[in-house]
């Protein structure tokens, strides 16, 4: 079977963000047998852990300490074709930027942080050039 990207629009990553990885792991770990492998250097201050499920071998999710910055969550993420856009359209929609990120490392997603108008938090993300 061969991957395929994912089209603008689809639901394609979650994160789960905490101020402590570890308990994390051993919890959702232990639940649906996910497994964890460490992103890299995403930037200089972030701890990223890449989730696959159990039998697969692409990872679907994310891991991250939060280093008390945010607040603990987990978040869906829609890919879109451009992240800049996309803020903008949300903005005009009613909804609002949390943060964006688009001067990220080479070969890293752009990606950004929304609520929607009833202030639901959710990410979008377009993958590298």
């Amino acid at each position: 079977m061969t991957a395929t990207a994912p089209a603008p629009g689809s639901l394609a990553w979650f994160e789960v963000a905490t101020d402590d990885p570890e308990r994390a792991e051993k919890f959702y770990g232990g639940l649906f047998d996910w497994s964890f492998a460490d992103d890299g250097p995403v930037s200089e201050s972030m701890d990223y852990r890449r989730i696959t499920a159990a039998g697969s071998s692409a990872p679907m999710g994310g891991l991250f300490a939060t280093g008390g910055r945010l607040p603990g969550h987990a978040v869906f993420s829609i890919v879109v074709a451009d992240v800049a856009e996309t803020c903008a359209q949300a903005e005009a929609l009613g909804g609002s930027v949390v943060s964006r990120h688009l001067d990220v490392a080479p070969g890293v997603p752009t990606f950004a942080y929304l609520r929607d108008p009833d202030g639901q938090l959710f990410g979008i993300f377009a993958p590298p050039a």
